[in-house]
Protein backbone atom coordinates (compact mmCIF):
# COMPACT_ATOMS: atom_id res chain seq x y z
CA UNK A 1 0.00 0.00 0.00
CA UNK A 2 0.91 3.51 -1.15
CA UNK A 3 1.36 6.44 1.99
CA UNK A 4 0.88 8.53 -1.05
CA UNK A 5 -2.74 10.29 -1.43
CA UNK A 6 -4.67 9.33 -4.58
CA UNK A 7 -1.73 7.49 -6.18
CA UNK A 8 -1.41 5.03 -9.46
CA UNK A 9 -0.08 1.65 -9.09
CA UNK A 10 2.14 0.42 -12.02
CA UNK A 11 2.26 -3.48 -11.98
CA UNK A 12 4.98 -5.73 -13.73
CA UNK A 13 4.52 -9.04 -14.49
CA UNK A 14 7.31 -11.09 -14.68
CA UNK A 15 8.28 -14.91 -14.98
CA UNK A 16 11.20 -16.89 -13.39
CA UNK A 17 13.88 -16.62 -15.96
CA UNK A 18 14.87 -20.57 -16.13
CA UNK A 19 15.40 -22.19 -19.60
CA UNK A 20 13.00 -23.70 -20.78
CA UNK A 21 10.30 -22.04 -19.20
CA UNK A 22 10.72 -18.82 -20.77
CA UNK A 23 10.74 -17.17 -24.41
CA UNK A 24 10.46 -20.81 -25.57
CA UNK A 25 9.44 -19.46 -28.97
CA UNK A 26 12.97 -18.30 -29.35
CA UNK A 27 13.81 -21.81 -29.64
CA UNK A 28 15.67 -23.65 -31.45
CA UNK A 29 17.14 -20.64 -32.84
CA UNK A 30 18.22 -19.99 -29.13
CA UNK A 31 19.31 -22.52 -26.70
CA UNK A 32 16.72 -22.69 -23.67
CA UNK A 33 19.66 -21.19 -21.97
CA UNK A 34 20.65 -18.40 -24.04
CA UNK A 35 16.82 -17.80 -23.90
CA UNK A 36 16.33 -17.53 -20.65
CA UNK A 37 19.20 -15.58 -20.22
CA UNK A 38 18.00 -12.98 -22.87
CA UNK A 39 14.48 -12.75 -20.61
CA UNK A 40 16.59 -11.77 -17.76
CA UNK A 41 18.05 -8.87 -19.22
CA UNK A 42 14.78 -8.04 -20.72
CA UNK A 43 13.07 -7.77 -17.44
CA UNK A 44 15.86 -6.05 -16.31
CA UNK A 45 15.78 -3.61 -18.18
CA UNK A 46 12.08 -3.20 -17.64
CA UNK A 47 12.12 -2.89 -14.22
CA UNK A 48 14.63 -0.50 -14.59
CA UNK A 49 12.18 1.52 -16.99
CA UNK A 50 9.16 1.25 -14.65
CA UNK A 51 11.16 2.59 -11.70
CA UNK A 52 12.11 5.57 -13.88
CA UNK A 53 8.39 5.38 -15.08
CA UNK A 54 7.33 5.36 -11.21
CA UNK A 55 9.70 8.62 -10.05
CA UNK A 56 8.73 10.66 -12.98
CA UNK A 57 5.02 9.76 -12.98
CA UNK A 58 4.57 9.37 -9.07
CA UNK A 59 3.41 5.77 -9.61
CA UNK A 60 3.45 2.86 -7.02
CA UNK A 61 5.59 -0.04 -8.30
CA UNK A 62 4.65 -3.13 -7.80
CA UNK A 63 6.82 -6.72 -9.07
CA UNK A 64 4.58 -9.92 -9.30
CA UNK A 65 6.07 -13.05 -9.76
CA UNK A 66 5.17 -16.25 -11.31
CA UNK A 67 5.57 -19.12 -10.03
CA UNK A 68 5.47 -18.30 -5.94
CA UNK A 69 8.77 -20.61 -4.94
CA UNK A 70 10.79 -17.91 -7.15
CA UNK A 71 9.16 -14.78 -5.44
CA UNK A 72 12.24 -14.55 -2.85
CA UNK A 73 15.08 -15.03 -6.25
CA UNK A 74 13.48 -12.19 -8.32
CA UNK A 75 12.96 -9.60 -5.69
CA UNK A 76 16.68 -9.52 -5.76
CA UNK A 77 16.01 -8.25 -9.37
CA UNK A 78 13.25 -5.62 -8.37
CA UNK A 79 13.91 -1.31 -7.30
CA UNK A 80 14.22 -0.84 -3.94
CA UNK A 81 10.77 1.02 -3.50
CA UNK A 82 8.94 -2.04 -5.54
CA UNK A 83 6.48 -4.31 -3.62
CA UNK A 84 7.22 -7.78 -4.80
CA UNK A 85 4.23 -10.58 -4.40
CA UNK A 86 3.33 -13.38 -5.70
CA UNK A 87 0.84 -14.11 -9.01
CA UNK A 88 -2.50 -15.62 -7.56
CA UNK A 89 -5.31 -17.18 -10.63
CA UNK A 90 -5.68 -19.50 -12.61
CA UNK A 91 -4.22 -18.32 -16.06
CA UNK A 92 -2.88 -14.92 -17.08
CA UNK A 93 -6.25 -13.35 -17.24
CA UNK A 94 -6.97 -14.58 -13.85
CA UNK A 95 -4.09 -13.26 -12.64
CA UNK A 96 -4.33 -9.76 -14.28
CA UNK A 97 -7.72 -9.74 -12.89
CA UNK A 98 -6.23 -10.37 -9.11
CA UNK A 99 -3.80 -7.56 -9.55
CA UNK A 100 -6.22 -5.17 -10.40
CA UNK A 101 -8.43 -6.32 -6.98
CA UNK A 102 -5.44 -5.92 -5.40
CA UNK A 103 -4.20 -2.26 -6.61
CA UNK A 104 -7.33 -0.74 -6.35
CA UNK A 105 -8.10 -2.09 -2.53
CA UNK A 106 -4.94 -0.75 -1.36
CA UNK A 107 -6.74 2.57 -2.28
CA UNK A 108 -4.91 3.23 -6.02
CA UNK A 109 -7.04 5.69 -8.18
CA UNK A 110 -5.92 3.51 -11.51
CA UNK A 111 -4.13 0.35 -11.99
CA UNK A 112 -1.91 -0.05 -14.58
CA UNK A 113 -0.41 -3.38 -15.77
CA UNK A 114 2.44 -3.95 -18.09
CA UNK A 115 4.71 -7.38 -19.02
CA UNK A 116 8.14 -7.99 -19.21
CA UNK A 117 8.86 -8.99 -22.49
CA UNK A 118 8.49 -5.40 -24.19
CA UNK A 119 11.77 -3.16 -22.86
CA UNK A 120 11.08 -0.91 -25.61
CA UNK A 121 8.14 0.34 -23.87
CA UNK A 122 9.10 3.28 -21.46
CA UNK A 123 7.85 6.01 -19.68
CA UNK A 124 6.34 7.81 -22.68
CA UNK A 125 4.06 5.21 -23.29
CA UNK A 126 3.13 4.86 -19.65
CA UNK A 127 3.06 8.16 -19.09
CA UNK A 128 0.27 8.03 -22.25
CA UNK A 129 -1.77 5.39 -20.81
CA UNK A 130 -1.74 7.64 -17.48
CA UNK A 131 -2.90 10.45 -19.12
CA UNK A 132 -5.77 9.02 -21.17
CA UNK A 133 -6.82 7.27 -17.80
CA UNK A 134 -8.18 11.02 -17.08
CA UNK A 135 -10.98 10.76 -19.31
CA UNK A 136 -11.48 7.05 -19.92
CA UNK A 137 -12.08 3.80 -18.56
CA UNK A 138 -9.63 1.55 -19.83
CA UNK A 139 -6.60 2.19 -21.96
CA UNK A 140 -4.41 -0.28 -23.53
CA UNK A 141 -0.87 0.76 -25.19
CA UNK A 142 -1.01 -1.76 -28.40
CA UNK A 143 1.87 -4.25 -29.78
CA UNK A 144 1.48 -5.19 -33.49
CA UNK A 145 0.67 -8.94 -32.90
CA UNK A 146 -2.97 -7.78 -31.51
CA UNK A 147 -2.09 -8.01 -28.34
CA UNK A 148 -1.03 -4.93 -25.81
CA UNK A 149 2.01 -4.56 -23.59
CA UNK A 150 0.42 -2.39 -21.13
CA UNK A 151 -3.15 -1.40 -20.04
CA UNK A 152 -4.75 0.79 -16.98
CA UNK A 153 -7.98 0.60 -15.78
CA UNK A 154 -9.63 3.40 -13.57
CA UNK A 155 -12.05 1.00 -12.04
CA UNK A 156 -12.25 -2.74 -10.99
CA UNK A 157 -13.35 -4.01 -13.79
CA UNK A 158 -10.90 -7.35 -13.94
CA UNK A 159 -13.69 -9.19 -15.77
CA UNK A 160 -12.41 -7.69 -18.43
CA UNK A 161 -9.93 -10.19 -18.98
CA UNK A 162 -11.98 -13.32 -18.49
CA UNK A 163 -11.11 -14.58 -22.20
CA UNK A 164 -8.32 -16.27 -23.50
CA UNK A 165 -5.13 -14.49 -23.69
CA UNK A 166 -3.43 -16.20 -25.96
CA UNK A 167 -4.71 -15.10 -29.38
CA UNK A 168 -4.09 -12.32 -31.99
CA UNK A 169 -7.37 -11.11 -30.68
CA UNK A 170 -6.28 -10.16 -27.58
CA UNK A 171 -6.99 -6.17 -27.70
CA UNK A 172 -9.95 -6.25 -29.64
CA UNK A 173 -11.51 -8.84 -26.84
CA UNK A 174 -10.42 -7.13 -23.95
CA UNK A 175 -11.66 -3.46 -25.38
CA UNK A 176 -15.30 -5.66 -26.04
CA UNK A 177 -15.30 -7.16 -22.87
CA UNK A 178 -14.77 -3.49 -21.36
CA UNK A 179 -17.32 -1.86 -24.10
CA UNK A 180 -19.53 -4.95 -22.35
CA UNK A 181 -19.45 -3.68 -19.08
CA UNK A 182 -20.02 0.08 -20.80
CA UNK A 183 -16.67 0.97 -20.11
CA UNK A 184 -15.06 3.66 -22.06
CA UNK A 185 -12.04 2.30 -23.94
CA UNK A 186 -8.84 3.91 -26.03
CA UNK A 187 -5.85 2.97 -26.88
CA UNK A 188 -2.61 4.97 -26.99
CA UNK A 189 1.07 4.72 -28.58
CA UNK A 190 2.35 1.31 -28.43
CA UNK A 191 5.50 -0.80 -28.95
CA UNK A 192 6.20 -4.49 -29.21
CA UNK A 193 7.33 -7.73 -27.25
CA UNK A 194 9.81 -10.20 -28.42
CA UNK A 195 8.33 -13.03 -28.32
CA UNK A 196 10.59 -14.70 -31.25
CA UNK A 197 13.72 -14.25 -32.68
CA UNK A 198 12.37 -12.51 -35.28
CA UNK A 199 10.92 -9.70 -32.97
CA UNK A 200 14.54 -8.40 -32.89
CA UNK A 201 14.37 -6.85 -35.91
CA UNK A 202 12.03 -4.32 -34.19
CA UNK A 203 14.32 -3.60 -31.43
CA UNK A 204 17.28 -3.12 -34.33
CA UNK A 205 15.37 -0.58 -36.10
CA UNK A 206 14.49 1.74 -33.19
CA UNK A 207 17.55 1.06 -31.00
CA UNK A 208 19.01 4.95 -32.86
CA UNK A 209 15.88 6.51 -31.65
CA UNK A 210 15.10 5.25 -28.03
CA UNK A 211 17.22 7.02 -24.68
CA UNK A 212 20.48 4.90 -24.23
CA UNK A 213 19.10 3.77 -20.88
CA UNK A 214 16.26 2.14 -22.05
CA UNK A 215 16.92 -1.36 -23.52
CA UNK A 216 20.56 -1.26 -22.48
CA UNK A 217 21.05 -4.55 -21.26
CA UNK A 218 18.77 -6.26 -23.68
CA UNK A 219 20.58 -4.53 -26.63
CA UNK A 220 23.92 -5.69 -25.06
CA UNK A 221 23.13 -9.34 -24.79
CA UNK A 222 22.01 -9.40 -28.46
CA UNK A 223 25.08 -7.89 -29.16
CA UNK A 224 27.37 -9.61 -27.44
CA UNK A 225 25.63 -13.35 -28.32
CA UNK A 226 24.90 -12.34 -31.85
CA UNK A 227 21.04 -12.87 -31.53
CA UNK A 228 20.61 -9.80 -34.42
CA UNK A 229 22.19 -12.99 -36.80
CA UNK A 230 19.46 -15.03 -35.37
CA UNK A 231 16.53 -13.32 -36.79
CA UNK A 232 19.15 -12.56 -40.32
CA UNK A 233 19.86 -9.02 -39.40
Amino acid sequence: MSDRPDFAALVVFAKDPQPGQVKTRMSPALTPEVAAAFYREMLADVLAESERACETLSLAGTLTVSPKPALHRLAQLAPMSFSVVAQSGDGLGARMAYEVKRGFASGARCVILRGSDNPALGVEELAAVVRALDTHDVVASPDPDGGYGAIGLRVAAGEIFDHSMSTKEVLRDTLARAAEAGLTTTTTNGSFDLDTVWDLARLHAVRESIPPTRCARTLAFADQHGLWQSAGL
